[in-house]
């Protein structure tokens, strides 16, 4: 994971080309480092794949762009056969972790510099931002800096519940984690290749929403209050926002339309020249053409074939673990009997279970 200092934040969070820029600097130098270790034990001519995810919020809904990353551990090489053999790499170091995040800090500098954006003492860039959306600007901003934009509270910091004043700032120094001047790079998940759950639970991780549900609560007053996942260092357990000022939060974790946040590179990457056979498709059933379990079943009977193609049942349960085709009454299993579009036939059967039957109109925004 990498994160960036808070000014860098605010330029990427709306200018999702330099984003991908500043990725390419990160993913660049990542994929030299395993170059690296591949030339150590003998392999000259080592590639290996990323998957990166872009996530623009905080643990506090703050706009926080890092970039989590999840990196084949090893390097791929062509044998004279014709085939990709895999070559596992070592653990990186604590000293390795600290060299690489240096080399990044150092290339999105020169970044900066060469799109002017910064000079050599700091980061001075115009706010194209501003030019177009001046409240925008105010928003995203004021959600860096973990303070309010808009309304009574305007330019003060958001509410801490828990929250000591004397409490030191400690900055974590655990293994393979490197901090320098707002960049900060963790490199201490590791997943085995056989581990395919926690694998999945990962990916899920990386790809998880803003703020769970069940974090927030409407206060008697009309407040919101967010529990956070982890209480902070200086004590700080909740955070309260008033209606507007979390509505303000919210609007500026949204990103512009057309971002990809989900990025593939080297050997993942679509077009690259190894990809087909670095991601093998599952097998399939001849007969059928479904996608082919890879286990045999303990019985003995064949493998049953499953379509290549979640259905909607299945991604709803994978997603929020709701169960749509099981009835909450006698816990059997629902299946479909007709699709009814007719509308005369829509009001007739409406009206026949009491129901309203009239389209509502909705309230102004």
């Amino acid at each position: 994971m990498l994160s960036l200092p808070h000014r860098l934040r605010y330029l990427l969070a709306w200018d999702h080309r330099l984003c991908r820029a500043v990725l390419g600097v990160f993913i660049r130098a990542l994929l030299d480092f395993y170059r690296h270790q591949g030339r150590q034990y003998g392999v000259n001519d080592g590639h290996t794949g990323t998957l990166t995810v872009i996530q623009r919020f905080g643990g506090g809904l703050n706009l926080n762009i890092h970039f989590h990353t999840l990196a084949l551990d090893g390097v791929f090489s062509e044998e004279a056969t014709g085939g990709l053999r895999f070559h596992p790499a070592l653990p990186p170091s604590d000293a390795e972790v600290a060299r690489l995040l240096t080399i990044i800090r150092a290339r999105v500098r020169r970044l900066l510099r060469r799109r002017g954006l910064a000079s050599q003492e700091d980061v001075i860039p115009p706010d194209p931002l501003a030019e177009e959306s001046l409240s925008l600007a105010g928003i995203s901003a004021a959600s860096v800096q973990g303070r309010i934009a808009l309304g009574r509270r305007a330019g003060a910091r958001v509410w801490r519940l828990g929250h000591d004043p004397e409490a030191v700032w400690v900055a974590s120094t655990g293994p393979r984690q490197a901090h320098l001047e707002g960049f900060d790079l963790h490199a201490n998940v590791w997943v085995p290749a056989t581990n395919r759950a926690r694998l999945e639970e990962l990916c899920r991780y990386l790809l998880r929403p803003p703020v769970a549900q069940d974090r927030l609560r409407l206060t008697g007053d009309g407040r919101i209050r967010l529990r956070l996942k982890t209480p902070w260092a200086d004590g700080t357990r909740h955070l309260l926002f008033e209606p507007l000022e979390f509505l303000e939060k919210l609007a500026a974790l949204i990103p512009r339309a057309h971002a990809n946040l989900v990025l593939y590179h080297g050997v993942l990457a679509s077009h690259a020249r190894w990809r087909s056979r670095v991601v093998l498709p599952e097998p399939t059933d001849p007969a059928t053409g479904g996608l082919r379990d890879s286990l045999d079943p303990a019985d003995g009977s064949p493998p049953t074939p499953r379509s290549r193609h979640w259905a909607w049942a299945q991604l709803m349960q994978r997603a929020f673990g709701v169960d749509v085709l099981g009835c909450p009454r006698c816990a059997g299993r629902l299946r479909l009997v007709a699709t009814v579009d007719d509308p005369y036939a829509i009001r007739a059967i409406l009206e026949s279970l009491g129901l309203p039957a009239d389209v509502p109109q909705p309230d102004p925004p």
